[in-house]
């Protein structure tokens, strides 16, 4: 079975996880919460079974130590009523070791007997040995045997108490305690050390009950630190959250939503706060959107009603125009001007009607299949006596075959004839500049770009160039007669396709013109067949 992953490598489980942990302020809250939590109770436990295990060893360190002491009494009360001329030596080992062991097996503690002290310094190892049975003899640590050397008091240490089954084949060990104490014997006069080892399982078992007891607790001290903290976000989240969907509500155009105010806390005037905002937004939204919709009424109502005058006008000026031969000569050349401000006025009244459709959302698209190699020859070709007006030279780099886009044949033309016009309007007069209109396309768009070597644009000025009536040089006149709404017109055509319609320029350099339409209207686009920065440009100078 496959396991499926996403895109950036790792299981979806994971990054549904991932996701609620970086959205989710309660979740991050309650983990850090807990984290703290099982520190703290984590260091506090620790201290308190140190506490505990330290206090149960002194106490059976206390315990074993007086009892070493009681049986080394009692076995010195009974060696002493023992006559030492008349006992052998091995005898009377026995009448020492014999009733401890006895006592051990009942009490829970093994007895080891080493000695006498001389020439071999009363190792276990170096001379014979008696002890509980089972007992090895190997759980008497070196370091305490070490101590017994020469006559000593009293002694102990921890050490591994292990024992031999009646067989010798199996092992167990376990931590107990030794106690040394030295005994003499007076059948030889030697001086021997009796160790005891006490086991310290009754203890294990008490530290093992606590640590679980402690453990216990613990989790559910956890687990209610956990409860406690996510039912006291959650008083919190929950408001923030509400205001969050209420924000987007408010965003997505229902300014009639509002939070639900409760209570006189914080929270609850926070709500009437956002409240209060979101009525003014929407008081000033709706006031923009009537002053809009008065702006645009009033442009079209404008742009119709002058038509009527217009037209009067036109025909005035078309016979003054036409009978300009019978006029002198300054006559003549008021009505040649009268022609062609007449001409520009009526550009400007249809780009105020077609900005206004634009602005009132009525701008629809006519969609057919559209080869821009034909588009811009076309362009080229109408827009020649003007570029021959200004000795410039308009050259089209298309492929030879087709590069086909679903579009709006008469926009797409329109946008086309204003970046030509444009780049056009600035060239350098009576220089024989060259303009370039280069055409491609692939398989998901195709593109035109209009690359001039004018007066170019300055930094930030490409994002400044599509605003309505904006100039680079205010003190430039349009020859081509434009009326400065064309390029805005253009770039609300090409977002009418879901293309881009993009500016590239550095002063003394030029500019270029990216008109980028997806194969088919309003489909994502990714990329431009081509660049936006010529080949030809040169790398800044830093």
């Amino acid at each position: 079975m496959t396991r499926v992953r996403s895109p950036l490598g790792m299981p979806p489980g994971l990054r549904r996880g991932l996701t609620f942990w970086r959205r989710s302020i309660q979740a991050r809250v309650v983990a850090s919460t807990l984290l703290l939590s099982a520190t703290v109770v984590g260091v506090v436990g620790w201290f308190l079974l140190q506490q505990v295990r330290e206090g149960l060893l002194e106490q059976r360190v206390d315990a074993v130590v007086a009892e070493a002491n009681t049986e080394r009494a009692d076995a010195e009360t009974r060696l002493g009523s023992v006559p030492g001329t008349d006992v052998d030596a091995t005898a009377q080992q026995a009448e020492l070791i014999d009733p401890i062991i006895q006592r051990g097996l009942t009490r829970g503690f093994s007895v080891v007997l080493a000695g006498p002290l001389g020439e071999n310094t009363g190792r276990i190892a170096q001379r014979g040995t008696r002890s509980s049975p089972g007992v090895d003899t190997a759980s008497v640590p070196g370091s305490l045997e070490g101590h017994f050397q020469e006559p000593a008091g009293t002694a102990w240490t921890y050490t591994t108490i292990r024992t031999v089954a009646a067989s010798g084949a199996a092992r167990s060990e376990e931590p107990g305690i030794v106690v040394g104490t030295q005994v003499a014997l007076v059948a030889d006069g030697g001086t021997y050390t009796l160790y005891f080892l006490f086991p310290l399982d009754e203890q294990q078992e008490t530290l093992a009950l606590v640590t679980q007891a402690l453990l216990t607790a613990a989790v559910l001290l956890l687990v209610l630190v956990a409860g406690v903290t996510w039912l006291v976000t959650r008083q919190v989240v929950t408001p923030i959250r509400m205001a969050r969907r209420v924000a987007e509500r408010l965003a997505a155009g229902r300014l009639q939503e509002r939070l639900r105010v409760s209570g006189e806390d914080d929270l609850a005037r926070l709500a009437t706060s956002f409240n209060q905002m979101a009525s003014n937004l929407q008081r000033q939204i709706r006031q923009l959107e009537e002053l809009s919709r008065v702006q645009h009424r009033f442009v079209s109502d404008v742009s119709h009603e002058l038509r009527t005058p217009l037209t009067t006008v036109r025909m005035a000026g078309d016979v003054l125009y036409d009978a300009r031969a019978d006029f002198d000569p300054v006559t003549s050349r008021a009505a040649e001007l009268l022609q062609t401000e007449l001409d520009r006025f009526e550009t400007l009244l249809v780009d105020l009607l077609e900005i206004s459709r634009f602005d009132a959302g009525a701008a629809v698209l006519d969609a057919e299949d559209l080869n821009l190699v034909d588009v811009a020859h076309r362009v080229v070709e109408a827009t020649r006596p003007l570029a021959e007006q200004r000795d410039v030279r308009v050259v089209v780099r298309a492929p030879d075959h087709p590069c086909l886009a679903e579009a709006d044949a008469r926009r797409v033309e329109r946008v086309v004839r204003n970046l030509i016009t444009n780049a056009i309007d600035h060239a350098e007069t009576g220089r024989g500049e060259e303009i370039v209109v280069s055409v491609a396309g692939d398989d998901h768009a195709a593109a035109i770009t209009v690359r001039d070597f004018g007066v170019g644009l300055g930094p930030g000025e490409s994002a400044l160039v599509f605003n309505r009536f904006w100039r680079a040089d205010p003190a430039r006149a349009r020859t081509s007669g434009g009326t400065g709404l064309g390029l805005s017109i253009s770039l609300e055509d090409s977002h009418l396709h879901g293309g881009w319609l993009q500016a590239w320029g550095r002063p003394g350099e030029g500019a270029q013109f990216r008109l980028t339409l997806p194969r088919r209207v309003n489909a994502p686009l990714r990329r431009s067949p081509l660049p936006l920065v010529p080949a030809d440009a040169r790398e800044p100078v830093t």
